[in-house]
């Protein structure tokens, strides 16, 4: 059994400015990235999986009206809010996902339940719901979803007729997705991600969040990744394997694969975003190529850090 563990969370990168940024409003995004990191934190030092971890630290953040997951879910074209997860774990690379679901609070624990219970990896729609209701999953209505800012958002986009990326103003781009990943006293890794799309999405839109390979991956051999940006080219980079890809064939360290794909060939394809990962022997690595990413780490060894722009990061 390993002695060491840690977890990283995110709540999505993009444009961020301090100068944009209340002092209340900071304040409010840290508190919530803390409680996350503790939720998976304390699960590691009981002793329990990283699996286990890495669900609690989304639902915390899955839960908080201030990022595109769960709750805090983003408008789709149509009113209604479409939630992708996924989870992986890295010992027998088991994963689950969901993709385009409605009304379920935390989306996160439907892709844990799909990985557990159905014999698939990848639900979608209304065959993902019917499997809910059959699993006894409860389901809200459309007001636990509405928030008054996302819904201008939403307005503002159907006025300019554009589909946008996360919450923002049209004038910046965040990706407000959420992940965390984990290595666990037994020396497993897990990985999760969970989304609520982009302001305004038509056609059944699903970005990278809910594939694995794209925007979730965990292999004990090399590390698990949550990715966080522009969908469409995480999934053509299949950012999250990449990493993996490196160290297992590259020989890469963690930090140095993490780099290769976020600064390098990411950006090559024309995306930007970031990811978090940690490797088996628990470093962490929290990369990403915008002017923010809401982020934190934590482990065994007292380090723990929360930050959201480039650059600056809280020692606690």
């Amino acid at each position: 059994m390993n002695n060491s563990f840690s977890i990283a969370i995110h709540g999505g990168a993009g444009t961020i400015h301090k100068s944009q940024m209340s002092p209340e409003k900071e304040a409010a995004y840290k508190s919530v990235l803390s409680l996350a990191l503790n939720a998976g934190y304390s699960v590691l030092e009981k002793g329990r999986s990283s699996l286990d971890a890495v669900e609690a630290a989304v639902m915390v953040l899955e839960d908080s009206h201030l990022f595109n997951a769960g709750k805090g879910s983003v408008f789709t074209h149509e009113g209604s809010h479409e939630m992708d997860a996924s989870i992986m774990e890295g010992l027998h690379r088991q994963g689950g996902a969901v993709a385009a679901i409605s009304g379920i609070q935390n989306p996160i624990a439907l892709a844990r339940r799909v990985m557990e219970k159905s014999g698939h990896v990848f639900l979608a729609g209304d065959g993902a719901l019917e499997f809910a209701k059959i699993q006894g999953f409860k389901f809200l209505k459309p007001d636990y979803f509405f928030d008054e800012l996302r819904h201008q958002q939403w307005q503002d986009a159907l006025k300019n007729d554009v589909v946008q990326l996360d919450h923002s103003p049209l004038n910046e781009k965040k990706f407000g997705t959420v992940g965390a990943v984990a290595l666990d006293a037994h020396g497993n890794i897990a990985a999760a991600t969970s989304t609520g799309g982009m302001t305004n999405k038509r056609f059944g839109r699903v970005g990278d969040s809910p594939m694995l390979g794209a925007g979730t991956y965990a292999n004990n051999n090399t590390c698990a990744v949550s990715c966080t940006g522009s969908g469409e080219f995480f999934i053509r980079g299949v950012v999250a394997y990449d990493v993996s890809c490196l160290m297992e064939y590259k020989e890469y360290s963690l930090a140095e694969a993490c780099a290769e794909v976020v600064q390098n060939r990411l950006v090559k394809l024309g995306g930007d975003g970031g990811l978090i990962a940690v490797d088996i022997k628990g470093n962490i690595c929290l990369e990403f190529n915008t002017d923010g990413m809401y982020r934190g780490m934590k482990n065994s060894k007292g380090e723990e850090v929360i930050g959201i722009y480039k650059g600056s990061m809280d020692v606690r």
